[in-house]
């Protein structure tokens, strides 16, 4: 059950032996998650309230006026939780009204996470994840956003998951969405350049971007600033759950078959810089280059082996980084450019289909074709 403090359940003691609440904190309630996602979580506190006749709900505060990307999504995510499911988000500038939240985010001027309040615009807040959480490494100063992520991710990620807190995988996607979604999103809000220098276009659609878009014109007279705020956490938290449910179905599944391959690689071939997926089509770039080096992997890969979509074998140089064209070791230069016939003659191996001119990629008809073709190129480091 999600920990609750002593100010956001006044009556806790009271309602600790309450007949409704020895029944609740057994009952697994099953709701509708995301796009028909399944979750189940132990019914919280508040709902033992609400059966035992005390219906005061929780409310998450934020500021009034034009809206941000970073204030938003933070609502979403706490949103997610069950402790907050059914809070009404309170949005003021005025500190009298801000006090009765049990959440604020985003405004108040302080952080403190023991009271629930997660402002980062007084001049003290210099914080980032490196400051406040042990052994990351991101220094970009935290938002709203970033700030209620800290502490509250893992947890939301473990329920989307279905795993405990503590659970690897919900670790690795947790470092995974804050470099790749909320750390642009702190960024952007807190003015954090991206890079020196003049860009050399301009980007306009981004996620913050979008949110800005549904703020009223300068010159428009009529709107509902509480209905485009809800609109706002719609498409933010849309986009959040989006990323977060492909490294579940995809991203991970991935990293299964790479690790398997990787840890395989000396059944493929003794000199264990080949390896073969046993899935076609499966990313693998990002997920080599992290195994590599959280395995301590030496001597590192130089082939990946796959089939691809009609059933052919590939193999494809391991670059020097996920990002490069440059290869750790490039297929023979006299393949380089060459089809079938004058590739199998050349090579001396049966059923070559093709080595790409920048020599990082060939086919084969069979496995024990392109597996031929990774153990002669490799022959290329022998001085």
């Amino acid at each position: 059950m999600a920990h609750v403090s002593e100010s956001v359940l006044p009556h806790k003691l009271s309602l600790i032996n309450h007949p409704m609440a020895v029944w609740c904190r057994s009952f697994l309630k099953t709701v509708t998650y995301h796009r028909r996602f399944i979750i189940k979580t132990t019914v919280n506190f508040t709902y033992i309230r609400r059966m035992s006749g005390d219906t005061k709900s929780l409310k998450i505060g934020t500021h009034n006026g034009t809206f941000h990307c970073d204030e938003v999504l933070a609502c979403f995510m706490l949103k997610q939780l069950p402790q907050y499911k059914d809070s009404e988000i309170v949005r003021s500038r005025d500190q009298a009204i801000l006090d009765t939240c049990d959440i604020v985010v985003d405004v108040g001027g302080v952080y403190d996470p023991k009271k629930h309040r997660y402002d980062h615009h007084q001049r003290s807040f210099n914080e980032s994840m490196s400051s406040l959480c042990d052994g990351k490494a991101w220094v970009t100063k935290l938002s709203s956003a970033g700030l209620v992520y800290l502490h509250f991710g893992r947890r939301l990620l473990a329920q989307i998951f279905e795993l405990t807190a503590e659970d690897p995988i919900v670790e690795t996607v947790y470092d995974l969405m804050y470099e790749g979604f909320i750390e642009e999103i702190d960024g952007v809000d807190n003015g954090v350049n991206q890079y020196d220098g003049e860009p050399r276009y301009k980007v306009t659609t981004t996620l913050s971007s979008r949110v800005r878009n549904l703020n009223p014109a300068w010159n428009e007279t009529s709107f509902d600033e509480q209905g485009q705020f809800m609109k706002a956490m719609e498409m933010v938290g849309s986009v959040f759950l989006d990323r977060v449910l492909f490294y579940k179905n995809s991203w991970l599944p991935a990293r299964s078959l790479v690790e398997e391959a990787l840890n395989n690689r000396h059944k493929v071939d003794e000199s264990g810089e080949i390896v073969c997926l046993s899935a076609g089509g499966c990313p693998w770039k990002e997920h080599l280059f992290q195994l590599e080096k959280s395995l301590d992997v030496s001597p590192t890969i130089k082939y990946m082996l796959y089939t691809d979509t009609a059933g052919k074998w590939r193999i494809q140089c391991v670059p020097v980084r996920p990002d490069s064209f440059s290869n750790r070791l490039s297929l023979p230069s006299d393949w380089q450019g060459l089809r079938d016939d004058e590739l199998i003659k050349k090579s001396g191996i049966p059923g070559c289909i093709f080595v790409h001119a920048n020599g990082f990629i060939g086919g084969n008809q069979t496995y024990e074709g392109v597996l031929a073709m990774a153990k002669y190129s490799l022959k290329q480091q022998i001085t």
